[in-house]
């Protein structure tokens, strides 16, 4: 793999870039929306210095790595974040993403997810897994959007918010290993999956 650090990626409608200090007040708005981290393992921040610890920890620190796909989200008229999206570069690939509420349902997430796929089969990324909390189907949606397969589902009790929650995992093979379920979570918790229409195995 020749993993990167958060190249800039243009979309139609879109600029995924890093984060930069200035964006704080953005992060703010990002991470204080509680319907948009309702399903997130975190508190939605209350306070400019939790949204600083937001972009410190999440971002900034990611930035000083060798390689790392954290990208804020901005829609090309402003180049102010709407949202985040990225992956971890260590096992289990982990994809996610949030937006304000405001900018739901249309179809941002799936239009920078694209992109992000695209750059990681570019960089040698062999795949990616994302899951969803049950009670959000609008994020499995765009999972199976970007061609997302899903394989089984989990219970884990969740942290910091200590509440039990059934999650879907999906899974990207993206170097032609079709065959390949990032087994992790299902050899952790208690798990089964689900016939979703004929998609669960």
């Amino acid at each position: 793999m020749l993993l990167e650090n958060t190249p800039t990626l243009l979309t139609p409608r879109l600029i995924l870039r890093r984060f930069a200090p200035e964006d704080l007040p953005a992060v703010f708005d990002i991470y204080s929306d509680r319907e948009a981290n309702r399903f997130l393992p975190w508190f939605p921040a209350e306070t400019m210095a939790d949204a600083r610890r937001f972009l410190e920890e999440r971002y900034l620190a990611v930035y000083e790595r060798p390689s790392g796909y954290a990208y804020a989200v901005c829609r090309r008229e402003d180049n102010i974040p709407i949202g985040y999206i990225g992956v971890d570069t260590d096992e289990p690939h982990d994809f996610g993403y949030g937006f304000r509420k405001a900018f739901w349902g249309q179809g941002y997430a799936a239009e920078a997810g694209a992109a992000v796929i695209a750059r990681l089969k570019a960089d040698g990324m062999p795949y990616i897994t994302a899951t969803h909390d049950l009670l959000n189907p609008r994020s499995g949606r765009v999972m199976e959007k970007l061609s997302m397969r899903y394989c089984y589902t989990y219970r884990e009790q969740w942290q910091p918010k200590d509440i039990p929650v059934d999650f879907r995992m999906y899974q990207l093979n993206l170097d032609g290993e079709e065959g390949r379920i990032y087994r992790g979570y299902w050899e952790k918790y208690p798990h089964f999956t689900e016939d979703l229409g004929g998609k669960a195995r």
